[in-house]
């Protein structure tokens, strides 16, 4: 039984993971959402029998120390994290640009979208909870693609672009850094697509089952010379 554990579950992208694999009974499943006080019906709803709901606030390190501590007696000592999709995101003021950011609210951006997934698989491997061919995808955008981001007339999403350029830059020292201990790794950046999500926003034409569905397709046919790739949900490359 393959081991998926998933960030920001309680909605948009992560609630559909859940969704699609939730239909497999050999998967079990680690939903992470921010908070359990917080409107979890539809995550619910969608869940397996094993389907485990933790708190993890990817914002705040000692949420995620706790939430470390909760997959750990979860899963025991018997089994291990195959799968970590780091899904959980923010943007923030998508009209400001360059001229214009907001420190708190590119800060929080940053907090959200890369110390979160960089303390996340951290404290996992130090946990030893990821399986030696763990396959880790990090959410990143086509926005955070410098070749892309410069073709967007008008710009938009400044801080949010700049948010996943760290997080692509983060992801392809992840891929190096962590062959050292878990030799079979695969660390890739995939692009959902304009997704018609709370974070997607007015205009996006991508049903979440679509992009959701490719990606695990990627996900699941990855090699080890895939590691530190940048995918679209097509299995078409991004570049940089």
């Amino acid at each position: 039984m393959p081991v998926y554990c998933i960030t920001g579950t309680n909605r948009g992208l992560g609630l559909e993971f859940v969704r699609q694999l939730a239909q497999s009974g050999d998967n079990t499943i680690i939903a992470a959402t921010r908070s359990l006080s917080s409107n979890l019906g539809d995550l619910k709803a969608v869940a397996s029998p094993s389907t485990h709901i933790l708190e993890c606030d990817t914002s705040n390190v000692q949420s995620i120390h706790s939430f470390v501590k909760g997959v750990s007696q979860t899963l025991g000592s018997d089994k291990k994290i195959d799968f970590l999709l780091n899904s959980a995101g923010v943007n923030l003021a998508s009209s400001q640009s360059s001229l214009n950011l907001s420190p708190d609210e590119l800060q929080t951006q940053m907090a959200i979208n890369v110390i979160g997934p960089a303390k996340i698989v951290e404290l996992l491997l130090d946990a030893s909870l990821l399986s030696n061919d763990v396959r880790i995808l990090n959410m990143s955008s086509g926005l955070g693609s410098m070749q892309r981001a410069s073709e967007i007339k008008p710009r938009k999403c400044a801080g949010y672009s700049i948010s996943k350029a760290g997080l692509n830059m983060l992801t392809v020292h992840q891929s190096e850094d962590l062959k050292a201990q878990l030799p079979g790794v695969v660390v890739i950046l995939m692009d959902p697509g304009w997704v018609k999500t709370r974070l997607g926003g007015a205009g996006a034409e991508l049903e979440p089952s679509e992009s959701i569905g490719g990606m695990l397709q990627v996900l699941h046919g990855l090699s080890g010379e895939d590691n530190g790739s940048f995918y679209h949900y097509s299995g078409e490359k991004i570049p940089w």
